[in-house]
């Protein structure tokens, strides 16, 4: 045989070997850690979250909020420009003013007989018409504020300072402060034993720690898909390092 052919053989035996000799080690290591079916996956949520909208067209004025800041209930959010709705909101008062005196004039004259009924009506109806608008136009100057209905920290931010603005844009969405919220889906065929204030322990991946809970709310629906059912559940204590979004598993105190 020649050389070359001899060489080629002896390699091709190697690489077999090579083959078995990691077969076999890849059969006899052991397997890797990993989280079983039986693990009920959870999510940390806010109390309370929502996404504040502009309720007028304007462009911002005063607009300062920055991810991850506090802010205090009833706090100033967005302020825009509203000179146009202040320009209104004074016609209207002025409008109402002249009503009254003109409905004043009408009952003079009436007391005098110089005027009607309907003319009286008439007057009535100008007033009221006219603090219709007033009230319009106070409520239209309320939207130039947006106000933080709860306390909490900014989540996400969507428009920029000085920006234009129509009625409905997104501007931030806000999260409460305090505890969180624990969401998780059991299997169904657990219902019957579930109930609330049942002891829980969540472990939270981002941490490493483990916080006891209990369960606060049952949905009184079923997935149908997937046959499980909905919880809620109230950290007993406030944990400055956890964060809406963060995630884990859960274990009952007591298996139900």
């Amino acid at each position: 045989m020649p050389r070359h052919q001899r060489h080629s053989k002896w390699r091709w035996l190697a690489l077999l070997a090579a083959v078995a000799c990691s077969a076999s080690l890849a059969a006899t290591a052991p397997p890797k850690a990993a989280e079983t079916s039986d693990d009920i996956r959870v999510l940390l949520a806010p109390r309370l979250e929502t996404t504040l909208s502009a309720q007028m067209n304007g462009t911002l004025s005063d607009f300062h909020l920055t991810l991850g800041k506090r802010v205090g209930k009833g706090a100033v959010l967005a302020q825009l420009d509203c000179a146009e709705v202040e320009a209104r909101a004074n016609v209207a008062k002025a409008e109402l003013n002249m009503a009254r005196q003109n409905l004043a004039a009408k009952k003079s004259l009436q007391q005098l007989n110089a005027a009607g009924d309907i003319e009286v009506a008439t007057m009535q109806t100008e007033v009221e018409k006219a603090n219709g608008a007033l009230a319009l136009s106070k409520a239209q100057l309320g939207y130039c504020k947006v106000l933080a209905p709860f306390a909490g920290r900014v989540a996400k931010v969507y428009v920029k300072p000085y920006q234009t603005i129509s009625a409905g844009t997104p501007l931030v969405d806000l999260v409460s402060d305090g505890p969180l919220k624990v969401r998780l889906n059991v299997p169904s065929t657990l219902l019957p034993k579930l109930k609330a204030g049942m002891h829980l322990n969540v472990n939270i991946h981002e941490t490493g720690k483990s916080y006891p809970a209990r369960i606060s709310a049952v949905n009184s629906r079923v997935d149908a898909v997937a046959q499980t059912v909905e919880l809620e559940a109230q950290l007993d204590k406030e944990s400055p390092e956890l964060i809406a979004g963060m995630s884990g598993t859960a274990s009952f105190a007591d298996t139900p």
